[in-house]
């Protein structure tokens, strides 16, 4: 890419001269000047330097995405060089909330990493949301995803599903008419939740509920749940991760809602409850970002991943 666009880009991502100067290495009247020759050459001004942070003018965004499109075709076309020569090297970059490293991915990729010892792995962990940005912006070969309203952005293909529960610790005062309902641990792992009788969200409206945070995909599905049973539910506290809202109902604090595979072992102080609505069954796709070249190890670990969650 020529030293101009590298110039400009590093000023749009760092939002100032003086620090994209000192990322450059070069100095801030060099930087500018050479800003001002581009934008003599297009006739036009790429930012408007009365905002703070600096921000691209209609111009600037156009001269970005053109920039950004570049690397991209750059960054294909050296992984695609590399994937012929040597076929079983590359690396792969694999965005995930914290609940899908851990309980999802993470079996398989002990046994990928084993197969595949040339393939550098890289895990990068966050939100739902700033998982998809990192997806659309190419931070990330691959994430996931079971947002229907995401899927169409991307390549995608169908992985794994999992089933949505209430969790309640074992010694919390319920309506008895509700025990019949309640299943263990080992029920769970023995699948019997999948045909276990519904339970409705408006039976549990006294209790205090941990929920996640907004940019997580089951704060959504929760609201919904919430609006469908006809009650606002009485929150104890919101927290950005799944597995601290199961432990934390694990020892005895408030109700949530929790998935299926999160359960691993027989013993637990907990009761879960099938919920009758249909946000309870959560279909996980695999995502892709969209480039030309999709590079070998993306395709192999969407293909034996497929195989091996399902």
């Amino acid at each position: 890419m020529e030293q101009d666009m590298k110039y400009i880009y590093q000023i749009w991502k760092d939002g100032s001269f003086s620090k994209a100067a000192n990322h450059l290495y070069i100095t801030q009247p060099a930087l500018s000047v050479a800003v001002k020759r581009v934008e003599e050459s297009i006739g036009s001004p790429l930012f408007d330097r009365n905002r703070r942070p600096l921000q691209l003018t209609e111009a600037g965004q156009v001269y970005i995405n053109a920039i950004r499109h570049m690397q991209f075709l750059e960054d294909d076309l050296s992984r695609q060089i590399k994937d012929m020569q040597e076929l079983k090297t590359g690396s792969l970059k694999i965005g995930g909330t914290h609940y899908l490293n851990c309980y999802i991915i993470a079996p398989f990729l002990s046994s990928f990493m084993q197969r595949y010892p040339g393939i550098q792995v890289q895990l990068v962990e966050t939100s739902a949301s700033q998982l998809i940005e990192k997806l659309e912006d190419r931070e990330i070969d691959l994430t996931f995803s079971c947002d229907p309203k995401t899927l169409p952005k991307f390549e995608h293909a169908p992985l794994f599903q999992d089933h949505v529960l209430l969790a309640v610790h074992k010694d919390t005062a319920l309506d008895p008419g509700l025990h019949p309902y309640a299943l263990s641990a080992a029920d769970i792992l023995e699948r019997k939740h999948l045909h276990a009788p519904k339970v409705p969200l408006a039976s549990f409206k006294e209790l205090d509920f941990i929920l996640l945070d907004k940019e997580n995909n089951l704060y959504t599905r929760s609201r919904i749940m919430f609006d469908e049973a006809g009650f606002s539910p009485k929150i104890k506290m919101t927290i950005a991760q799944l597995v601290t809202a199961f432990r934390l109902v694990d020892n005895g604090i408030g109700a949530t809602f929790i998935c299926d595979r999160l359960i691993r072992s027989p013993r637990s102080n907990l009761l879960f409850f099938p919920i009758d609505s249909e946000q309870t069954i959560r279909s996980f796709h695999l995502l892709i970002s969209n480039r030309i070249y999709t590079p070998y190890a993306v395709k192999v670990f969407g293909e034996e991943a497929a195989e091996y969650i399902r």
